[in-house]
């Protein structure tokens, strides 16, 4: 295991850019509404760490292969560092570190006692046998397995994995630790201690502050129209949640395309793609369109929430959403957040939106500590009353700055972090 101290600053790119900078370029647009001291930002501008490890695989017909998997941890000012694992071929150093830092706001504006941590490995989940991953996973707990733990660096599900990632790894940290660990990752499934409610979180929260956005701008429900890129776990959970409410999700993809009623789909109906891929663009719809299109498409609410860098300065100008609610981690680059700013488009930041992920992660570390399982209906309605408190304080900063949504939620997660380095002071 080697240890990266990455400290040089990243060259500018075009736009589409890297997650480590505009997560930078957001932290030092929030810190010029704050009187922050600016060695504290210049601090937060770097991850503390990032572990790059190599993790060997033995493949069923017997060969070997090496992986590369990466952690990167952000911040710890205020609690253990926290964040999901992912498994996908574009997992990069950088990638890592730009995510950690969302986590440390996410976990900041949700006030909840953790840091920001992510990591994955450089590999493609769908070239691997279930027999493959669960060795490739039990391998990478091993090698990270000196810097995680329930109370330094707790891992999750992201891109590529899932609760039974989770199984694994969690015993296989128990299995070397000597004793069963269920704090060591959240995302488990119920039965070894996951939280009730933990898949459908991140979804559920986007309805909710999309919920919160209508009400906000007196928006008649029935009448407000939802576009949804990316019908996985978030999409398809943000999408059922606005429907029951009554709006009209009018549109809907998956990676291979979307459908589109302009009088409202069914979307208990329509299978996501984490159930039956491929069942979202097969589905028997009035019209087809592809995800381009769907971002494009005249509705109130565009909801981004399938993967990164889907609204760049290419197509904000044919964006035509009243309100766009990210689901996704960073579908928003910097220079289109400029222009959608020019143009009166409201942006509701990923790390308010799908904050419900994390939330209920720390529900279950709450529930693992104490061995004590929440029901269902205690688990949503902790996560209601935690994201209108976060809702509440960005719409103060919001309504008392005159900024951007993005801007009021990063400041009351600046602010936030920023205290705790103050006070806490700086190792000698």
């Amino acid at each position: 295991m080697t240890v990266s101290d990455p400290t040089a600053k990243p060259a500018e790119s075009a736009d589409p850019e890297s997650a480590v900078e505009t997560a930078r370029r957001q932290l030092e647009r929030a810190a010029t509404h704050l009187d922050v001291d600016a060695g504290i930002v210049e601090r937060l501008r770097h991850p503390t760490s990032v572990y790059r490890v190599t993790v060997p695989l033995e493949r069923d017909d017997g060969s070997r292969e090496m992986y590369t998997g990466y952690r990167a941890h952000h911040d710890s000012g205020r609690g253990p560092y926290k964040g999901g694992l992912r498994y996908h071929p574009d997992v990069s150093e950088e990638e890592c570190i730009g995510l950690s830092m969302w986590m440390t706001w996410k976990c900041a504006v949700m006030d909840i006692p953790f840091g920001g941590g992510k990591g994955g490995v450089v590999v493609d989940p769908k070239e691997l046998s279930a027999d493959e991953r669960e060795r490739l996973t039990r391998r990478f707990a091993e090698e990270l397995r000196p810097v995680i733990g329930p109370m330094r660096d707790i891992p999750a599900p992201d891109m590529g994995t899932d609760p039974q990632t989770m199984a694994w790894f969690m015993d296989a940290y128990s299995m070397q630790e000597g004793e069963t660990t269920p704090g060591v990752v959240t995302g488990k499934p119920p039965v070894i201690g996951g939280s009730y409610g933990r898949e459908e979180a991140p979804g559920r929260s986007v309805g909710i502050v999309t919920r919160e956005a209508m009400d906000y701008y007196d928006w008649d429900r029935e009448e407000t129209t939802v576009a949804v890129q990316g019908f996985g776990s978030v999409g398809a959970n943000a999408a059922r949640y606005l429907d029951d409410l009554g709006a009209s999700v009018v549109a809907v993809s998956d990676v291979d395309g979307g459908i589109y009623d302009p009088d409202g789909l069914d979307t208990n109906d329509v299978e996501d793609h984490d159930e039956t891929p491929g069942m979202v663009s097969g589905y028997d719809a009035p019209e087809t369109l592809t995800n381009d299109e769907l971002l494009e498409l005249d509705v109130d609410v565009l909801i981004p929430a399938a993967i990164g860098n889907v609204l760049t300065a290419e197509n904000a100008r044919d964006v035509s959403a009243d309100i766009i609610v990210e689901g996704a981690n960073g579908p928003t680059t910097s220079s289109a957040d400029e222009i959608f700013e020019e143009r009166g488009i409201h942006v509701i930041p990923d790390i308010i939106a799908n904050a419900g992920g994390v939330t209920v992660s720390y529900f279950e570390w709450l529930q693992d500590i104490n061995r004590r399982k929440w029901r269902l209906e205690r688990v949503n309605e902790e996560l209601e009353t935690e994201m209108l408190r976060a809702w509440n304080a960005v719409r103060k900063e919001y309504e008392a700055r005159d900024v951007t949504w993005r801007d009021a939620t990063y400041i009351v997660a600046l602010e936030r972090v920023a205290d705790v380095h103050e006070t806490r002071g700086l190792w000698p």
